[in-house]
């Protein structure tokens, strides 16, 4: 009998240890054998019904079905080898990535091609990756067949719907091998970056780690087996999937349902997430925005009754927690019993399998206020909230059981005081074994040693000696107990939850529209509330200003080309499309201006920050024209 109790896994210090050889795939197999009759995961189709169709599937069906599937890719594949999902958000594609572990191959979590403006990143990572074969639906195998129809016979992966695998061939299935294809420093999937170069990086996410996370996680909001979840997340999203996986290890059932179902109409969450008959805990979690767009479209009717009393937590994460969004949030649903304490801004990233700190269970959001010329010399010092100069901060919380960060001087590895900003760098048993098929990016970012602890009220305290620590490229800041993020790596565009490389925003951009002049556009992200008064007077933003809203938004800033003389709305409509289909994340600004615009670097490279600052102080708009080079440093 495998124990799922946190105490179980706790070494005499109080850390996660691990003494069994046990994966998820025996956590599930214990599920399907101790309680087969019991609700395991709901999707809610939308597709047909406004109300939504529950599809249902108990442990013992779960289990039935994951055993076929991983029979009939054990025809066709070896131990190791990698599968792909390519399917659209279903219960198909959490049996087709369960099947992928119990089947001794390394899961590939992605997305169906028929998802339009994401061919180039699925070309990218499937390349990368090299499948042997795809696992999808009914729904989308020809989209999936389609994609790889230009490929020779030979170099097709196989590929499976899931849903059309018979459970007859279970019969033949192999349980995976302890100590063999079935260690804990066995990976187990592969979760893909958005990453910082054009082809995306694949986290090697071993056994060990995803327990750990999911260990973590249940300890920071309390989750035990009375506790159900809800979820909208893309399951190739590393918070969408660990969504998924946490039931395996303990808890109630996960209801899903898909991406556009909850953009569509929030309420639709909300309405999940409030009390059922039995009034069981209930978890979430989901990027910045989506409070804010349930606040403002996720009320119930009048006379509609919403209960969310129960909800114990709602983890707010993958983009930086604004303010305003947790303030429109619990204003909107405090008049349905939700705690104050509900809402969890976190902080996590895929290297770490997800999940890094967050505000405990019985603790409300902090805000700190702090003055923005000193935060940008590198110190947090507070200030009056209506102070002139301050700017309001979100704290991150207290790391995860078992989890060090520490903030360090990337240059010189030297652990820097509370209260100063440096860079993240992290240990832990959550932390990934590396990038898939990068050795050198590999060392670079997880193998790294702390030069110089603090002598005394060092945050490397307790973690092994002679521990690697994985930087994170994030700055932050450690402060009355409490982890603050204070920014990202300096060319990385940050909106919406995902991370973007702005070569690749500004490559989008200028393949939309001939009227573009090529190797002139520039993209960044600026606060919402730092945006230009023409952006929110237009209407084409969807914004409306926000004096609290630091939610950071996508600009554009392109050069027009010689002759053309397209009308700009035109012209923004198309690359806002563009862009919205292929990195699904929305232009807040095409601003477009005169050859010889934007600034650049003396090498002749777009100078981002350059650019971003005469935009925010308005000289851009008014067509001025760069003459002296800005900063080389950029």
């Amino acid at each position: 009998m495998l124990n799922t109790e946190l105490e179980h896994f706790l070494d005499e210090s109080g850390n996660l240890h691990f003494t069994e050889e046990a994966t998820l795939v025996d956590y599930v197999e214990q599920n399907v054998r101790d309680q087969p009759d019991t609700l395991a995961y709901r999707f809610i189709d939308f597709s047909r019904e406004r109300d939504g169709e529950p599809i249902d599937l108990t442990w013992a069906q779960f289990g039935k079905r994951l055993r076929a599937v991983a029979a009939r890719l054990q025809q066709v594949t070896k131990p190791g080898d990698r599968v792909a999902i390519l399917a659209p958000q279903s219960l198909e594609y959490v049996i087709g990535f369960f099947a992928s572990l119990y089947a001794s191959n390394v899961a590939v979590p992605l997305f169906s091609p028929d998802e339009p403006g994401h061919t180039d990143r699925l070309v990218g990572v499937l390349a990368d990756c090299t499948p042997a074969a795809i696992l999808t639906s009914t729904k989308s195998a020809e989209a999936v067949r389609d994609f790889f129809a230009d490929r020779p016979a030979k170099d097709r992966p196989r590929v499976i719907a899931v849903d059309a695998v018979p459970d007859s061939v279970g019969s033949s299935w192999v349980a995976p091998v302890a100590g063999k294809d079935h260690a804990r420093d066995t990976v187990a999937y592969l979760q893909y970056t958005s990453g910082s170069t054009r082809v995306p990086a694949g986290v090697e996410i071993t056994y060990e780690a995803v327990a750990a996370n999911c260990l973590q996680i249940s300890d920071c909001i309390d989750i035990d087996r009375n506790a159900r979840g809800v979820t909208w997340l893309p399951m190739f999203h590393d918070m969408g999937l660990l969504t998924v996986i946490l039931p395996a290890l303990g808890g109630r059932y996960v209801t899903i349902m898909s991406p556009q179902a909850f953009v569509r109409r929030p309420g639709r969450w909300i309405r999940e997430l409030a009390a059922d008959d039995d009034h069981a805990p209930t978890y979430a979690a989901a990027p910045n925005f989506a409070y804010e767009h349930a606040a403002a479209r996720g009320l119930p009717r009048d006379g509609e009754d919403l209960d969310l009393s129960n909800v114990i937590g709602l983890i707010n994460g993958s983009e930086p927690v604004t303010v305003s969004s947790m303030r429109k949030f619990n204003e909107a649903f405090a008049p349905y019993k939700l705690s104050p304490k509900a809402i969890k801004p976190c902080y996590g990233m895929a290297e770490a399998t997800l999940f890094v700190s967050a505000t405990q269970r019985d603790d409300e959001a902090k805000v700190t206020y702090v003055d923005r010329d000193e935060l940008n010399a590198g110190r947090f010092v507070a200030a009056d909230e209506n102070a002139e100069n301050s700017v309001a901060q979100v704290s991150c919380g207290q790391v995860a059981l078992s989890q060090w960060a520490a903030i360090v001087d990337p240059e010189t590895g030297v652990e820097r005081e509370d209260g100063h900003v440096g860079e993240i760098w992290l240990h832990g048993k959550n932390i990934g074994k590396g990038y898939w098929n990068k050795v050198d990016e590999t060392d670079e970012t997880f193998h790294n040693t702390i030069a110089t602890p603090l002598a005394s009220g060092s945050h490397t305290e307790g973690s092994p000696e002679g521990a690697q620590w994985m930087r994170t490229g994030d700055y932050g800041v450690w402060y009355d107990g409490e982890l603050y993020i204070t920014g990202r790596v300096k060319d990385l565009v940050i909106v919406d939850g995902r991370n973007h490389y702005p070569q690749d925003l500004e490559g989008t951009a200028q393949d939309a529209s001939p009227a573009l002049r090529p190797g002139f556009v520039a993209a960044f992200a600026v606060p919402s509330n730092q945006l230009p008064a023409e952006v929110f007077e237009a209407g084409h933003s969807g914004l409306t200003y926000d004096v609290d809203d630091a939610s950071e938004q996508l600009v554009v800033v392109a050069e027009r080309g010689p002759g053309r003389k397209t009308d700009p709305q035109e012209i923004a409509d198309v690359v806002r499309a563009a862009i919205a289909g292929r990195h699904g994340v929305m232009v807040r600004d095409l601003l477009l201006v005169p050859a010889g615009s934007i600034p650049r670097t003396s090498s002749g490279k777009i100078a981002r920050r350059a650019t971003k600052a005469a935009y925010v102080d308005g000289t851009l708009r008014g067509g001025y024209q760069q003459t002296a080079f800005p900063d080389a440093g950029e």
